[in-house]
C-alpha cells in the first residue's frame, strides 16, 4: 500500500501557477510547460494536467482514498439524486394531472405527452455543447431553476396550446440533466464506482412514483373550490425544482480541478484516483475529429438503439400507466394508490443492477437482467424493472467512452435516441384499444426481447476489442523491451490526454471475461501505447 508522506508537489513552475478564477477562464497558452519534461498543448489536454501533470506526482495511501471518496459521496451523490428525483416527478406530473382535472383529454393528451420529448429532441445536441463550454454545475442549476419556474405555469394554463408550449419548454429544459450527471460522475469516480453512484440518483425514478403517488393521493381530496387538484400539483412541484436548481448552484462542484469542498491535496488526489481509468475529467474545445469517431463506431449506434427500445415503453408505461390501471375500474384515489408499488419494484431493481454492475464490472448483463421481467410482466401486468436498463446505459457511457467531444456526443446521442423512443412511446396505447391496449403490450415483449440481443452484441465487441488491445500491448512491450516501471509511467502519462477510447491503448472496457486481466494490468500485464493508436511519447523517446 502506498502512503501519504507530505502533500503532492506542484507540478508547474511559480511562473505557471494559476489562479482557481483563471482555471475556470483561461485554458490558453499552447506553449506552457506541462509535467516536468514533456509540453503539450493546453487545448488538447484535459483540464487536469493543469494541477496534476502529465506524470504522477503524488501517491495516498487506500485509507485516504478511501475517507476522500466517502466525502464525495456526501455531496455529490445525493445532489445528483436531488436533481433526478425533482426531474422525473417534472417529467411525470402529467400522468397525475391526467386524473386530477386537467383540462386536456383524449389524443390532444397525446400530442401534449409528446410535446416534452419534442423540446427535449430539439434542444439536446445544443445543450450537451453549450454545457460544455460552460461550467456544467452552474448551467445545470440555471436550467432547473428555469424548468421549474415553467412547471409552476402550468398551473395558469387551460388551452391546448399553452400546455404544449409549455411541456416543449419543459423538455427543453431538462434535456441537459442526464448528460451532465453522467459527466460529474465520470469525472469523480472510479470505473468501478460509476455503476452504483449512477444507480443512486437514477433510483429517484421508482421513489418518485412511490412519493408522487402519495402526493397526489392527498392532494386529490381537495375539493378544487379555490384551486384544481392538477394546478397545487404544478405549483408545488415547480417550487421543488426551484429550490434544488438553487442548491445545485450553490454546492455541486464542476470538475475535480474547480471543487471547492476540496482542498488543493484532496483535489490533486482526487484526479489521481481516476488517473488509471484513462477516462480523463473535462475539455473545453469541440473536437471535431471525436465528434467523427463518435458517429463512425458501431458501439455508439447499438447504445442508440438500445436506448431506443427501452425509451419506447418509457414514453408509454411514464405517461399511461394511471389512466390503464383507472380503465380497470378503480377510483382515481385508488389509481393513485397502486401505481407506487411499481415505483418500490423499479427502485429495487436499479440498485441491485448499478451493486452488480460493479462488482462484476459488467455493463450489460444488468440490462438483461432488468429486461427479462418486464417481458413476462408485459403480458399481465407492466412491471417497472425495465428502466433500470436505461441507468446501466449511462454508467457503460460513463465507463466505456473516453475523450470529452466524444464523451459528449455519446451522451447526446443516447438522450437524443430517448427523446424519439418516448415520442413513438406516447402512441403505443390508444384510446380504441381501452381497456385491455393489448398492441401497446405486445409491442413493448418485442422490443425489449429484441434489446436482448443487442445487449449480447454489444458484449461480445468489448470482449474481443479487450482481447485486440491487450495482445497489442504485450506485442509493444516485447518489442521495445519496456519494463513494467516504463510501461506504467506512459500509461499515467497518458491519462490526461483528452484522447478517445479508440485512440488510447490503456482504456479497457467494462467487460466480465477480461476483470482478471485488465483490473491487474499496473502489475502483471502492463500497458504500452501502440503507436498505430496515438503513442505520444515513448519511454526513451521523449
Amino acid at each position: 500500500m502506498s502512503t501519504s508522506v507530505q502533500p503532492p508537489s506542484p507540478v508547474v513552475s511559480e511562473s505557471e501557477k494559476v489562479s482557481e478564477s483563471e482555471l475556470r477562464n483561461r485554458y490558453s497558452n499552447d506553449d506552457e510547460k506541462i509535467g516536468v519534461e514533456t509540453t503539450v498543448s493546453s487545448a488538447d489536454g484535459d483540464e487536469a494536467l493543469r494541477l496534476v501533470g502529465k506524470e504522477r506526482t503524488a501517491q495516498f495511501s487506500e485509507e485516504y482514498n478511501r475517507k476522500l471518496r466517502r466525502k464525495l459521496d456526501f455531496l455529490i451523490p445525493p445532489l445528483c439524486a436531488a436533481v433526478y428525483f425533482t426531474q422525473f416527478l417534472d417529467k411525470t406530473s402529467l400522468n397525475y394531472a391526467s386524473i386530477m382535472g386537467l383540462p386536456i383529454t383524449g389524443q390532444n393528451y397525446n400530442l401534449v405527452s409528446m410535446a416534452f420529448y419534442l423540446g427535449f429532441l430539439f434542444w439536446e445536441f445544443p445543450t450537451v455543447y453549450l454545457s460544455q463550454k460552460t461550467r456544467v454545475a452552474k448551467y445545470l442549476g440555471v436550467n432547473i431553476v428555469i424548468w421549474g419556474a415553467v412547471l409552476m405555469l402550468h398551473s395558469v394554463g387551460t388551452s391546448f396550446g399553452a400546455f404544449f408550449a409549455l411541456r416543449f419548454l419543459l423538455g427543453m429544459c431538462e434535456s441537459c440533466v442526464a448528460p451532465i450527471l453522467i459527466l460529474i460522475i465520470s469525472m469523480f469516480y472510479k470505473k468501478d464506482e460509476q455503476a452504483t453512484r449512477i444507480s443512486w440518483f437514477y433510483v429517484m425514478n421508482g421513489l418518485t412514483q412511490v412519493f408522487g403517488g402519495f402526493v397526489a393521493y392527498g392532494i386529490s381530496f381537495n375539493d378544487g373550490h379555490l384551486l384544481a387538484p392538477y394546478k397545487i400539483i404544478y405549483i408545488l412541484l415547480g417550487g421543488l425544482a426551484i429550490i434544488v436548481g438553487i442548491a445545485v448552484l450553490i454546492w455541486m462542484p464542476d470538475s475535480p480541478v474547480l471543487a471547492r469542498f476540496l482542498t488543493e491535496e484532496e483535489r490533486i488526489a482526487a484526479l489521481e484516483r481516476v488517473r488509471d481509468d484513462q477516462g480523463g475529467t473535462e475539455n473545453k474545445n469541440l473536437k471535431m475529429n471525436q465528434v467523427k469517431e463518435a458517429l463512425t463506431d458501431v458501439r455508439t449506434w447499438l447504445i442508440v438503439l438500445t436506448t431506443l427500445m427501452t425509451s419506447i415503453p418509457n414514453g408509454g408505461i411514464s405517461n399511461f400507466s394511471n389512466i390503464i390501471i383507472k380503465s380497470f375500474g378503480y377510483t382515481s384515489k385508488q389509481t393513485l394508490i397502486l401505481s407506487t408499488p411499481g415505483g418500490l419494484v423499479a427502485a429495487s431493481m436499479t440498485l441491485f443492477c448499478g451493486w452488480y454492475s460493479d462488482k462484476k464490472k459488467e455493463r450489460m448483463i444488468p440490462i438483461v437482467i432488468a429486461l427479462i421481467p418486464t417481458i413476462v410482466g408485459s403480458a399481465v401486468y407492466l412491471v417497472g424493472t425495465f428502466g433500470s436498463a436505461l441507468s446501466t446505459v449511462y454508467a457503460w457511457n460513463a465507463s466505456n467512452t473516453s475523450g470529452h467531444t466524444k464523451k459528449s456526443t455519446v451522451n447526446a446521442l443516447t438522450l437524443f435516441s430517448f427523446s424519439i423512443g418516448n415520442i413513438i412511446g406516447t402512441e403505443i396505447f390508444q384510446p380504441k384499444d381501452a381497456p385491455d391496449y393489448i398492441p401497446g403490450k405486445i409491442a413493448i415483449m418485442i422490443l425489449l426481447t429484441v434489446q436482448l440481443f443487442i445487449c449480447f452484441l454489444l458484449r461480445y465487441i468489448h470482449i474481443r476489442m479487450n482481447k485486440t488491445k491487450m495482445r497489442l500491448l504485450e506485442e509493444e512491450k516485447a518489442r521495445r523491451g519496456w519494463t513494467d516501471e516504463d510501461v506504467q509511467r506512459e500509461r499515467e502519462r497518458h491519462a490526461f490526454l483528452d484522447l478517445t477510447d479508440k485512440q488510447n491503448i490503456y482504456f479497457m472496457m467494462n467487460a466480465a471475461s477480461m476483470t482478471a486481466q485488465t483490473s491487474n494490468v499496473r502489475v502483471s500485464s502492463p500497458s504500452a501505447h501502440h503507436p498505430r493508436l496515438g503513442l505520444v511519447n515513448p519511454p526513451g523517446q521523449r
